[in-house]
Protein backbone atom coordinates (compact mmCIF):
# COMPACT_ATOMS: atom_id res chain seq x y z
CA UNK A 1 0.00 0.00 0.00
CA UNK A 2 2.68 2.59 1.12
CA UNK A 3 4.57 1.59 -2.37
CA UNK A 4 1.43 2.07 -4.18
CA UNK A 5 0.27 5.72 -2.35
CA UNK A 6 4.55 6.74 -2.95
CA UNK A 7 3.74 5.91 -6.80
CA UNK A 8 0.35 8.01 -7.08
CA UNK A 9 2.55 11.10 -4.58
CA UNK A 10 5.47 11.14 -7.86
CA UNK A 11 2.93 10.55 -10.62
CA UNK A 12 0.41 12.22 -9.89
CA UNK A 13 0.81 15.00 -12.23
CA UNK A 14 1.18 12.87 -15.50
CA UNK A 15 -2.26 10.32 -13.67
CA UNK A 16 -4.27 13.60 -13.73
CA UNK A 17 -3.13 14.35 -17.26
CA UNK A 18 -4.15 11.06 -18.27
CA UNK A 19 -7.62 10.92 -16.49
CA UNK A 20 -8.17 14.39 -18.10
CA UNK A 21 -7.27 13.44 -21.47
CA UNK A 22 -9.55 10.03 -21.22
CA UNK A 23 -12.17 11.62 -19.88
CA UNK A 24 -11.89 14.05 -22.59
CA UNK A 25 -11.94 11.35 -25.22
CA UNK A 26 -15.24 9.76 -23.71
CA UNK A 27 -16.96 12.82 -23.31
CA UNK A 28 -15.79 13.85 -27.04
CA UNK A 29 -16.96 10.25 -27.81
CA UNK A 30 -20.38 10.64 -26.54
CA UNK A 31 -20.80 14.00 -28.18
CA UNK A 32 -19.50 12.53 -31.63
CA UNK A 33 -22.07 9.60 -30.90
CA UNK A 34 -24.48 11.96 -30.29
CA UNK A 35 -24.35 14.34 -33.35
CA UNK A 36 -23.88 11.32 -35.74
CA UNK A 37 -26.93 10.10 -34.60
CA UNK A 38 -28.83 13.84 -35.23
CA UNK A 39 -27.39 13.74 -38.62
CA UNK A 40 -28.42 9.92 -39.14
CA UNK A 41 -32.09 10.94 -37.86
CA UNK A 42 -31.62 14.45 -39.83
CA UNK A 43 -30.31 12.67 -43.40
CA UNK A 44 -33.36 9.76 -42.24
CA UNK A 45 -35.81 12.51 -41.73
CA UNK A 46 -34.92 14.00 -45.15
CA UNK A 47 -34.84 10.92 -46.96
CA UNK A 48 -38.53 9.90 -45.84
CA UNK A 49 -40.02 13.83 -46.58
CA UNK A 50 -38.33 13.21 -50.04
CA UNK A 51 -39.93 10.13 -50.51
CA UNK A 52 -43.17 11.62 -49.47
CA UNK A 53 -42.80 14.42 -51.70
CA UNK A 54 -42.09 11.98 -54.48
CA UNK A 55 -44.73 9.94 -53.96
CA UNK A 56 -47.22 12.43 -53.85
CA UNK A 57 -45.94 14.10 -57.25
CA UNK A 58 -46.79 10.99 -58.98
CA UNK A 59 -50.05 10.49 -57.37
CA UNK A 60 -50.36 14.37 -58.24
CA UNK A 61 -49.63 13.23 -62.13
CA UNK A 62 -52.07 10.61 -62.24
CA UNK A 63 -55.03 12.66 -61.18
CA UNK A 64 -53.58 14.78 -64.08
CA UNK A 65 -54.28 12.28 -66.05
CA UNK A 66 -57.62 11.37 -64.92
CA UNK A 67 -58.56 15.01 -65.16
CA UNK A 68 -57.79 15.75 -68.65
CA UNK A 69 -59.66 11.89 -69.64
CA UNK A 70 -62.56 13.08 -67.38
CA UNK A 71 -62.82 16.67 -69.75
CA UNK A 72 -62.50 15.37 -73.32
CA UNK A 73 -65.98 14.61 -73.30
CA UNK A 74 -67.05 18.14 -72.56
CA UNK A 75 -64.67 19.73 -74.42
CA UNK A 76 -65.46 17.58 -77.29
CA UNK A 77 -69.93 18.26 -76.82
CA UNK A 78 -68.53 21.77 -76.77
CA UNK A 79 -66.62 22.09 -80.20
CA UNK A 80 -69.84 19.77 -81.73
CA UNK A 81 -72.36 22.26 -80.88
CA UNK A 82 -70.85 25.10 -81.79
CA UNK A 83 -69.03 23.67 -84.59
CA UNK A 84 -72.08 21.40 -85.94
CA UNK A 85 -72.06 19.44 -89.24
CA UNK A 86 -74.21 16.92 -88.66
CA UNK A 87 -77.08 19.48 -89.53
CA UNK A 88 -75.12 19.78 -92.92
CA UNK A 89 -74.71 16.03 -93.33
CA UNK A 90 -77.84 15.54 -93.09
CA UNK A 91 -79.03 18.04 -95.59
CA UNK A 92 -76.99 17.18 -98.00
CA UNK A 93 -78.97 13.86 -98.06
CA UNK A 94 -82.11 15.49 -99.11
CA UNK A 95 -80.04 16.85 -102.24
CA UNK A 96 -80.87 20.38 -102.08
CA UNK A 97 -80.36 22.68 -104.45
CA UNK A 98 -78.04 24.58 -103.03
CA UNK A 99 -75.52 21.45 -102.47
CA UNK A 100 -72.76 23.48 -103.50
CA UNK A 101 -72.83 26.15 -100.87
CA UNK A 102 -73.95 23.20 -98.13
CA UNK A 103 -70.69 21.11 -98.59
CA UNK A 104 -68.44 24.80 -98.72
CA UNK A 105 -69.29 25.30 -95.30
CA UNK A 106 -69.05 22.19 -94.65
CA UNK A 107 -65.57 22.44 -95.75
CA UNK A 108 -64.94 25.05 -93.06
CA UNK A 109 -66.67 23.89 -90.25
CA UNK A 110 -64.66 20.02 -90.50
CA UNK A 111 -61.03 21.53 -90.90
CA UNK A 112 -62.19 24.53 -88.28
CA UNK A 113 -63.16 21.97 -86.11
CA UNK A 114 -60.51 19.14 -86.36
CA UNK A 115 -58.13 22.20 -85.79
CA UNK A 116 -59.57 23.71 -82.80
CA UNK A 117 -59.59 20.19 -81.41
CA UNK A 118 -55.94 19.86 -81.28
CA UNK A 119 -55.61 23.42 -79.88
CA UNK A 120 -57.84 22.79 -77.45
CA UNK A 121 -56.56 19.06 -76.43
CA UNK A 122 -53.04 20.66 -76.16
CA UNK A 123 -54.36 23.71 -74.01
CA UNK A 124 -56.23 21.21 -71.83
CA UNK A 125 -53.32 19.04 -71.03
CA UNK A 126 -50.53 21.79 -70.36
CA UNK A 127 -53.10 23.49 -68.84
CA UNK A 128 -54.22 21.01 -66.34
CA UNK A 129 -50.69 20.31 -65.63
CA UNK A 130 -49.95 24.06 -64.51
CA UNK A 131 -52.65 24.28 -62.30
CA UNK A 132 -53.03 20.88 -60.60
CA UNK A 133 -49.15 20.91 -60.23
CA UNK A 134 -49.24 24.52 -58.56
CA UNK A 135 -52.26 23.64 -56.11
CA UNK A 136 -50.47 20.28 -55.49
CA UNK A 137 -47.52 21.49 -54.29
CA UNK A 138 -49.47 23.39 -51.96
CA UNK A 139 -51.30 20.87 -50.83
CA UNK A 140 -48.10 19.01 -50.03
CA UNK A 141 -46.83 22.19 -47.83
CA UNK A 142 -50.21 21.96 -45.96
CA UNK A 143 -49.95 18.64 -45.09
CA UNK A 144 -46.05 18.48 -44.18
CA UNK A 145 -46.26 19.05 -40.30
CA UNK A 146 -42.19 18.86 -40.58
CA UNK A 147 -42.55 22.29 -42.31
CA UNK A 148 -45.45 23.51 -40.20
CA UNK A 149 -43.73 23.50 -37.47
CA UNK A 150 -40.99 25.86 -38.47
CA UNK A 151 -43.08 28.13 -40.60
CA UNK A 152 -46.71 28.05 -39.55
CA UNK A 153 -47.97 29.94 -36.21
CA UNK A 154 -51.12 29.06 -34.48
CA UNK A 155 -53.27 32.05 -36.37
CA UNK A 156 -52.12 31.24 -39.93
CA UNK A 157 -54.47 29.29 -41.97
CA UNK A 158 -53.53 26.49 -44.51
CA UNK A 159 -52.37 27.82 -47.78
CA UNK A 160 -55.44 26.11 -50.03
CA UNK A 161 -58.48 25.17 -48.19
CA UNK A 162 -60.84 23.20 -49.99
CA UNK A 163 -62.81 26.17 -50.89
CA UNK A 164 -59.95 27.63 -52.81
CA UNK A 165 -59.49 24.86 -54.40
CA UNK A 166 -62.70 24.39 -56.01
CA UNK A 167 -62.87 28.42 -57.24
CA UNK A 168 -59.33 28.04 -58.95
CA UNK A 169 -59.49 24.77 -60.79
CA UNK A 170 -63.15 25.67 -62.15
CA UNK A 171 -61.14 28.59 -63.79
CA UNK A 172 -60.42 25.89 -66.36
CA UNK A 173 -63.99 26.70 -67.57
CA UNK A 174 -62.81 29.67 -68.95
CA UNK A 175 -61.30 27.42 -71.64
CA UNK A 176 -64.27 25.47 -72.26
CA UNK A 177 -66.22 28.79 -72.63
CA UNK A 178 -65.59 32.11 -74.12
CA UNK A 179 -61.97 30.91 -74.52
CA UNK A 180 -63.09 28.14 -77.01
CA UNK A 181 -65.74 30.42 -78.82
CA UNK A 182 -62.54 32.71 -79.72
CA UNK A 183 -60.63 30.22 -80.70
CA UNK A 184 -62.84 28.91 -82.91
CA UNK A 185 -63.75 32.44 -84.42
CA UNK A 186 -59.82 32.87 -85.04
CA UNK A 187 -59.46 29.44 -86.66
CA UNK A 188 -62.19 29.91 -88.66
CA UNK A 189 -61.41 32.91 -90.39
CA UNK A 190 -57.60 31.88 -90.76
CA UNK A 191 -59.58 28.18 -92.22
CA UNK A 192 -61.44 30.74 -94.67
CA UNK A 193 -58.92 32.70 -95.57
CA UNK A 194 -56.80 29.41 -96.79
CA UNK A 195 -58.78 26.78 -97.86
CA UNK A 196 -62.41 29.38 -98.97
CA UNK A 197 -61.06 29.75 -102.29
CA UNK A 198 -60.05 26.27 -103.10
CA UNK A 199 -62.43 24.08 -105.23
CA UNK A 200 -63.84 20.80 -103.45
CA UNK A 201 -62.86 19.63 -106.99
CA UNK A 202 -59.06 20.28 -106.31
CA UNK A 203 -56.79 17.52 -105.23
CA UNK A 204 -54.71 17.79 -102.81
CA UNK A 205 -51.70 15.04 -101.40
CA UNK A 206 -50.78 14.67 -98.33
CA UNK A 207 -48.00 16.99 -98.39
CA UNK A 208 -50.14 19.44 -99.39
CA UNK A 209 -52.87 19.08 -96.95
CA UNK A 210 -49.76 19.20 -94.52
CA UNK A 211 -48.87 22.67 -96.39
CA UNK A 212 -52.31 24.07 -95.90
CA UNK A 213 -52.38 23.35 -91.79
CA UNK A 214 -49.04 24.93 -91.58
CA UNK A 215 -50.53 27.99 -93.41
CA UNK A 216 -53.58 27.63 -90.96
CA UNK A 217 -51.58 27.68 -87.44
CA UNK A 218 -49.23 30.71 -88.86
CA UNK A 219 -52.45 32.67 -88.92
CA UNK A 220 -53.92 31.72 -85.96
CA UNK A 221 -50.72 31.50 -83.80
CA UNK A 222 -49.29 34.98 -84.86
CA UNK A 223 -52.17 36.64 -83.88
CA UNK A 224 -52.50 38.97 -81.28
CA UNK A 225 -55.54 39.80 -78.63
CA UNK A 226 -56.30 43.16 -79.27
CA UNK A 227 -57.41 44.11 -76.30
CA UNK A 228 -53.52 43.70 -74.54
CA UNK A 229 -51.66 46.84 -75.02
CA UNK A 230 -48.60 46.01 -73.64
CA UNK A 231 -46.10 43.47 -75.54
CA UNK A 232 -44.76 40.21 -73.84
CA UNK A 233 -42.14 38.47 -75.78
CA UNK A 234 -42.36 35.23 -74.27
CA UNK A 235 -46.33 34.98 -73.80
CA UNK A 236 -47.67 32.47 -76.23
CA UNK A 237 -50.39 34.19 -78.51
CA UNK A 238 -52.90 31.46 -77.41
CA UNK A 239 -52.88 32.36 -73.39
CA UNK A 240 -56.02 34.05 -73.86
CA UNK A 241 -57.61 31.02 -74.82
CA UNK A 242 -56.78 29.27 -71.54
CA UNK A 243 -56.98 32.08 -69.07
CA UNK A 244 -59.90 35.20 -68.71
CA UNK A 245 -57.43 38.82 -67.62
CA UNK A 246 -55.71 39.55 -64.64
CA UNK A 247 -56.97 40.18 -61.53
CA UNK A 248 -55.87 42.39 -59.07
CA UNK A 249 -56.14 41.08 -55.32
CA UNK A 250 -56.12 44.15 -53.82
CA UNK A 251 -59.24 46.01 -55.86
CA UNK A 252 -60.73 42.80 -55.36
CA UNK A 253 -60.34 43.20 -51.34
CA UNK A 254 -61.38 46.43 -51.91
CA UNK A 255 -64.75 45.22 -53.68
CA UNK A 256 -65.51 43.07 -50.56
CA UNK A 257 -64.37 39.76 -51.49
CA UNK A 258 -63.65 37.29 -48.79
CA UNK A 259 -59.72 36.49 -48.02
CA UNK A 260 -60.20 32.86 -49.56
CA UNK A 261 -61.40 34.82 -53.14
CA UNK A 262 -58.25 37.08 -52.73
CA UNK A 263 -55.92 33.39 -52.39
CA UNK A 264 -57.96 32.38 -55.42
CA UNK A 265 -56.90 35.16 -57.27
CA UNK A 266 -53.67 35.36 -56.28
CA UNK A 267 -53.49 31.69 -57.51
CA UNK A 268 -54.51 32.19 -60.71
CA UNK A 269 -51.90 35.26 -60.98
CA UNK A 270 -49.30 33.22 -60.36
CA UNK A 271 -50.79 30.33 -63.21
CA UNK A 272 -50.80 33.25 -65.15
CA UNK A 273 -46.86 33.83 -64.69
CA UNK A 274 -46.25 30.42 -65.26
CA UNK A 275 -48.06 30.89 -68.85
CA UNK A 276 -46.64 33.65 -69.77
CA UNK A 277 -43.13 31.79 -69.16
CA UNK A 278 -41.07 30.88 -72.27
CA UNK A 279 -40.92 27.20 -70.45
CA UNK A 280 -44.76 27.35 -71.06
CA UNK A 281 -44.21 28.50 -74.72
CA UNK A 282 -42.02 25.92 -75.27
CA UNK A 283 -44.20 22.78 -73.90
CA UNK A 284 -47.25 23.47 -75.41
CA UNK A 285 -46.01 24.60 -78.84
CA UNK A 286 -43.69 21.06 -78.74
CA UNK A 287 -47.35 19.89 -77.67
CA UNK A 288 -49.41 21.45 -80.47
CA UNK A 289 -46.94 19.98 -83.03
CA UNK A 290 -47.05 16.54 -81.48
CA UNK A 291 -50.76 17.13 -82.18
CA UNK A 292 -50.85 17.93 -85.50
CA UNK A 293 -48.31 15.12 -86.22
CA UNK A 294 -50.65 12.95 -85.20
CA UNK A 295 -54.21 14.20 -86.78
CA UNK A 296 -51.91 13.79 -90.16
CA UNK A 297 -51.03 10.70 -89.13
CA UNK A 298 -54.64 9.30 -89.13
CA UNK A 299 -55.49 11.26 -91.87
CA UNK A 300 -52.78 9.63 -93.73
CA UNK A 301 -54.39 6.14 -93.57
CA UNK A 302 -56.77 7.14 -96.09
CA UNK A 303 -53.99 7.97 -98.50
CA UNK A 304 -52.47 4.93 -98.89
CA UNK A 305 -51.17 4.16 -102.35
CA UNK A 306 -52.25 2.00 -104.64
CA UNK A 307 -49.55 -0.41 -106.67
CA UNK A 308 -50.51 1.50 -110.60
CA UNK A 309 -49.97 4.80 -108.45
CA UNK A 310 -46.63 3.59 -107.03
CA UNK A 311 -46.08 2.54 -110.48
CA UNK A 312 -46.86 5.63 -111.96
CA UNK A 313 -44.71 7.81 -109.26
CA UNK A 314 -42.02 5.36 -110.12
CA UNK A 315 -41.12 6.23 -106.05
CA UNK A 316 -41.90 4.34 -102.81
CA UNK A 317 -42.50 7.80 -101.20
CA UNK A 318 -46.32 7.50 -101.37
CA UNK A 319 -46.52 11.04 -99.89
CA UNK A 320 -46.66 13.22 -102.96
CA UNK A 321 -48.51 10.15 -105.11
CA UNK A 322 -51.51 10.30 -103.88
CA UNK A 323 -54.12 12.88 -104.31
CA UNK A 324 -57.45 12.85 -103.32
CA UNK A 325 -60.43 15.55 -104.18
CA UNK A 326 -60.96 18.09 -101.23
CA UNK A 327 -64.59 16.71 -101.22
CA UNK A 328 -63.15 13.30 -100.72
CA UNK A 329 -60.90 14.86 -97.60
CA UNK A 330 -63.55 16.74 -95.65
CA UNK A 331 -65.22 13.70 -94.38
CA UNK A 332 -61.93 12.32 -93.42
CA UNK A 333 -61.28 15.51 -91.51
CA UNK A 334 -64.69 15.90 -89.87
CA UNK A 335 -64.34 12.25 -88.28
CA UNK A 336 -60.87 13.71 -86.75
CA UNK A 337 -62.49 14.81 -83.55
CA UNK A 338 -63.89 11.79 -82.64
CA UNK A 339 -60.46 10.59 -82.33
CA UNK A 340 -58.67 13.52 -81.14
CA UNK A 341 -61.01 13.82 -77.85
CA UNK A 342 -61.32 10.61 -77.24
CA UNK A 343 -60.87 9.46 -73.60
CA UNK A 344 -60.82 5.50 -74.33
CA UNK A 345 -57.66 4.29 -76.27
CA UNK A 346 -56.66 7.46 -77.42
CA UNK A 347 -52.78 7.42 -78.87
CA UNK A 348 -53.46 10.84 -79.72
CA UNK A 349 -54.06 12.13 -76.14
CA UNK A 350 -51.95 9.12 -74.56
CA UNK A 351 -49.16 10.65 -76.87
CA UNK A 352 -49.61 13.88 -75.34
CA UNK A 353 -49.89 12.97 -71.32
CA UNK A 354 -46.55 10.56 -71.75
CA UNK A 355 -44.57 13.23 -73.68
CA UNK A 356 -40.93 13.60 -71.69
CA UNK A 357 -41.05 17.60 -72.29
CA UNK A 358 -44.65 17.86 -70.27
CA UNK A 359 -43.15 15.65 -67.91
CA UNK A 360 -40.37 17.97 -67.03
CA UNK A 361 -42.46 20.80 -67.45
CA UNK A 362 -44.59 18.88 -64.45
CA UNK A 363 -42.24 18.25 -61.60
CA UNK A 364 -40.31 22.03 -62.67
CA UNK A 365 -43.76 23.63 -61.65
CA UNK A 366 -44.36 21.29 -58.36
CA UNK A 367 -40.97 21.78 -57.17
CA UNK A 368 -41.30 25.45 -57.47
CA UNK A 369 -45.07 25.46 -55.14
CA UNK A 370 -43.48 22.35 -52.68
CA UNK A 371 -40.76 23.92 -51.32
CA UNK A 372 -40.69 25.74 -47.82
CA UNK A 373 -39.17 28.52 -49.28
CA UNK A 374 -42.93 29.40 -51.12
CA UNK A 375 -44.02 30.16 -47.64
CA UNK A 376 -41.72 32.85 -47.09
CA UNK A 377 -43.58 34.27 -49.86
Amino acid sequence: MLSAWNFLKRHRRKLLFVGAAAGGVYLLGRYAQKKIREIQEREAAEYIAQARRQYHFESNQRTCNMTVLSMLPALRDALMQQLSSESLTSLLKSRPSNKLEIWEDLKIISFTRSIVAVYSTCMLVVLLRVQLNIIGGYIYLDNASIYMDFFFTPSQTVLAPPEVQQQYLSSIQHLLGDGLTELITVVKQAVQKILGSVSLKHALSLLELEQTLREVRQVVECSQDPSRTEKVESRSPLCRYMMPDEENPLTAQACGLTEKDVTTIKLLNETRDMLESPDFSTVLNTCINKGFSRLLDNIAEFFRPTEQDLIQSNSRNSLSSVGLPLAKIIPIVNGQIHLVCSETSSHFVQDLLMMEQVKVFAANVYEAFSTPQQLEK
